[in-house]
């Protein structure tokens, strides 16, 4: 009985503990600051030698601590439920997401490092904006996408190079712009992409 409560009580504590070292990841994350296996560490009141013994390496505790904080696709393009614009919506979703990746830029940028120095790991990186790629599309789905299927493919495909935090970055560090004009430029490239699909769509019909 004594052996039963005590291993229970272990199991109770390394729940604890892998709950804080999520928290505090989450937490740093959120903080839009560099996120670091040593400063989440410090944050969640453990060793790094801790941390590591529940998390392998940074992009795994950031893929768990990410999980769930994005909403989905529905959620998220919520405010253009509405709308049969595929120009809107995908304006709202390129905005939506870069925006929240301004916000969680320290876990996404750790993410991003993870994928160019270890190939092969890209599914650990969420796949966010796939999603919110297509829903935003589904208005065209029933056009391009049955007119021609590879014209509406290769749209998502662009729309996947812009809508990103790649994208994102390259003109926030090495271009120079704010993040508002980052985003405002990000949103022109997406807009003018859908709208050339649109008019494709519209001649072929």
């Amino acid at each position: 009985m004594a052996t039963a409560q005590t291993d229970t009580g272990r199991s109770n504590q390394k729940k604890r503990t892998r709950t804080a070292i999520v928290e505090a990841a989450r937490g740093l994350i959120g903080g839009g600051g560099e996120v670091t296996m040593p400063e989440v560490a410090r944050a969640a009141l453990v060793s790094e030698a801790t941390a590591y013994r529940y998390f392998p390496d940074l992009p795994s505790l950031i893929g768990e601590a990410l999980a769930g904080v994005w909403p989905d696709p529905v959620e998220a393009l919520a405010p253009v439920a509405d709308s049969r614009d595929p120009v809107e919506r995908v304006a709202f979703a390129c905005e939506f997401l870069l925006r929240g990746t301004l916000a969680r830029q320290g876990g996404v940028r750790a993410m991003m490092a993870a994928t160019i120095v270890r190939p092969g790991s890209e599914n650990m990186r969420p796949g966010v904006r796939f999603g919110l790629i297509d829903h935003a599309l589904s208005p065209l789905a029933a056009t391009l996408g049955v007119t021609d299927p590879d014209a509406f493919t290769q749209l998502k495909r662009s729309l996947a190079v812009v809508v990103a935090a790649d994208a994102l970055f390259t003109l926030t560090d090495q271009c120079g712009l704010t993040p508002d004009e980052a985003i405002a430029s990000a949103v022109r490239t997406a807009v003018t992409l859908t709208e050339a699909a649109v008019r494709a769509a519209a001649d072929r019909s």
